[in-house]
């Protein structure tokens, strides 16, 4: 006779139960299924929905030409003196129109910041930066005002197909840093009172190009 039966019931119990396949009660959970509902809309109008609700602003341009009249035409009317911007393609069609304003230096004293980015998440209205860009770490956020240059094809609908495309475009060499912004910079730190722009701009601009 055994001196532990119980400990041998549980066990011939354990290996019954493991010779019998049984189905996952909840199988959605166990990542089968998107999370996220598919969208309804393009996603240049889920961006720009998600986008604004966080108080940024967008600018959609069918072409170039568009892109480089709405923001010389936003920059006079703001009377931005300094503005700054390291990456040349990006800004080329205004290049002549903004030549006096236009630096590539001494960003602490620019009134606004022009960068690109790696991708717009359409669901969150995100943009994703990264320090592999020209622009390095510090243009997106230092500026009191943050303006971001994209195109329709780095549109993606969630996070996972951000994370997955810079995978897809640096490889094994992903850049030390990438950034999901979401909206100007916010607090709520103080008193529960929230207060926009304490930690990075307090305006974001994304002008979205045709592509």
């Amino acid at each position: 006779m055994s001196v532990y039966p119980s400990k041998e019931n549980i066990l011939k119990k354990i290996r019954e139960a493991l010779s019998h396949s049984t189905s996952l009660p909840f199988p959605q959970s166990e990542g089968n299924q998107p999370v996220f509902l598919p969208l309804g809309q393009e996603p240049e109008v889920e961006f720009a929905e998600q986008f604004t609700k966080l108080q940024g602003k967008f600018i959609y341009c069918i072409n170039q030409q568009e892109f480089a009249f709405q923001l010389s035409s936003l920059v006079k009317k703001r009377d931005w003196q300094k503005v700054f911007c390291v990456e040349d393609k990006l800004i080329a069609p205004v290049a002549s129109q903004l030549a006096e304003r236009l630096m590539k230096t001494g960003l602490a004293e620019c009134d606004v910041s022009i960068t690109g980015c790696e991708s717009l998440v359409a669901r969150t209205g995100s943009i994703v930066l990264s320090s592999a860009q020209a622009c390095g770490r510090t243009a997106s956020v230092y500026a009191p005002i943050h303006i971001c240059i994209a195109f329709t094809n780095q549109l993606v609908y969630d996070l996972k197909d951000a994370l997955q495309a810079a995978k897809v475009k640096y490889g094994n060499n992903l850049p030390s840093l990438l950034t999901f912004a979401t909206g100007p910079s916010r607090t709520a730190d103080i008193e529960k009172t929230l207060v926009v722009g304490v930690h990075g701009p307090k305006e974001v601009y994304v002008f979205l190009i045709e592509s």
